[in-house]
């Protein structure tokens, strides 16, 4: 069932869906607005309560009310369940709520958000906003038009106001849309505007880079625009076939468990939380030390909590996602946005070893593991150009990427 959002009018509760299943939603429980953080709380339902589970460590299965800490946020895992900045943008152009708050962005973010939460108007049934069938392939150009209208502020037709899904992705103020393909719905990622170099493409070369690192990547696909440049079609990873996965931001799990944002506390969170089974908690544990090295190597310093996210499994076990949003950032600052060891973010591999123990790595493999990401990224150049990003681009991104503070860096472990 979905509801008319023209007929809409401001409400200070909502329900929260549990939409694992989609065909067999599960009511969580009650969604109310906190006037004085102006967020939003859950209290979950007395069924959920018996049968259901946590849905981050911050909200145990207890008859209470969980409020956000911080303002304009939502309770513990809820607050995954919002729109990013572009969401929150198309919704303000195009949809135009009568009250812009949390509340509305949760319920206007549509039934395709990230993760398996729902929200509906109602506590009997699922009714939510649906925008009704993903586009195809064939809706590349159209959505394209409608990205360039909404970023100018132009009038938009309402009957393709469908094409623009505002609630797909975890962070970021880049614009997007949703896309089927081959009937699983990917991200499709343009860039940002007045960027000259082809960012889209650019992120696909990065994220196939990475995987040679021993990266577990999101898989991805450049998008040709008939303007020119590419779009980037990213793979769901919280989707599995009639699946929905539940995922928790590191923004989320880290403050759930009281920790700081930072690698070596994401991975003792996988030390705690993480999937038993055939070692993984380890094995992703070496992992996120690999990515972290990567990011500062690859001068991606919007390496931020939100950029890094964890699946829970059915066990209630915690399993890191694949990579996304692992690109250049061009802005050579010197330090990434989460900790990285005991230098605090400074982006060095001295200071990405200073605590590698937390990583569940001996000294040596530590180093190994570095070595092996270096000997990685020094290829960059021609692994971007083989996947068709121009000789220009590549010496704009080298004058960051190659530049004495990182190369030197890599030499010392080359």
């Amino acid at each position: 069932m979905d509801f008319d959002i023209k007929q809409y009018q401001p409400v200070d509760t909502l329900f929260l869906w549990w939409l694992g299943t989609p065909g067999q939603p599960q009511l969580i429980g009650t969604l109310k607005t906190v006037r004085s953080v102006k967020g939003v709380s859950l209290r979950y339902a007395a069924s959920w309560l018996q049968s259901g589970f946590a849905l981050s460590e911050d909200m145990p299965l207890m008859d209470s009310e969980f409020v956000p800490v911080e303002p304009e946020t939502a309770a513990g895992a809820v607050d995954d369940a919002r729109p990013d900045r572009w969401g929150e943008r198309v919704i303000r152009f195009l949809d135009k709520p009568p009250r812009l708050s949390v509340m509305e962005f949760l319920l206007f973010a549509g039934d395709e958000r990230f993760g398996a939460l729902g929200v509906s108007i109602s506590p009997d049934a699922y009714v939510a906003r649906r925008l009704g069938p993903l586009p195809q392939l064939a809706d590349v150009a159209a959505i394209e038009e409608l990205v360039r209208r909404i970023v100018n502020g132009e009038a938009i037709d309402p009957a393709q106001q469908r094409l623009i899904a505002p609630g797909a992705a975890l962070g970021g103020a880049g614009p997007k849309a949703l896309l089927d393909i081959d009937g699983h719905p990917w991200i499709l990622k343009f860039n940002d505007p007045g960027e000259a170099i082809d960012m889209p493409l650019v992120e696909h070369a990065t994220m196939t880079l990475a995987a040679q690192a021993g990266i577990r990547v999101a898989q991805t696909r450049p998008i040709p625009l008939q303007a020119g440049g590419h779009a980037l079609a990213v793979k769901r990873f919280d989707r599995d076939g009639g699946q929905r996965l539940h995922a928790l931001s590191a923004n989320v799990a880290l403050k759930a468990a009281g920790e700081g944002m930072g690698y070596p506390e994401l991975a003792q969170l996988l030390r705690r939380r993480g999937a038993s089974a055939g070692g993984m908690s380890l094995q992703h544990m070496h992992e996120l030390f690999r990515r972290m090295v990567f990011n500062i190597l690859m001068d991606n310093i919007d390496d931020h909590e939100k950029n890094h996210v964890v699946l829970m499994n059915d066990r209630g076990e915690y399993e890191l996602s694949p990579a996304f949003d692992v690109l250049p950032s061009g802005q050579a600052l010197g330090y990434q946005q989460m900790r990285v060891g005991a230098q605090q973010a400074d982006a060095t591999l001295s200071n990405a070893l200073s605590e590698h123990r937390l990583f569940g790595l001996k000294p040596s493999q530590a180093v190994e593991q570095v070595r092996s990401v270096v000997a990685v990224v020094a290829g960059w150049q021609a692994h971007f150009s083989s996947h068709g990003v121009t000789p220009v681009h590549i010496r704009s991104l080298a004058a960051q990427i190659d530049r004495p503070f990182l190369l030197e860096q890599r030499l010392k472990f080359s």
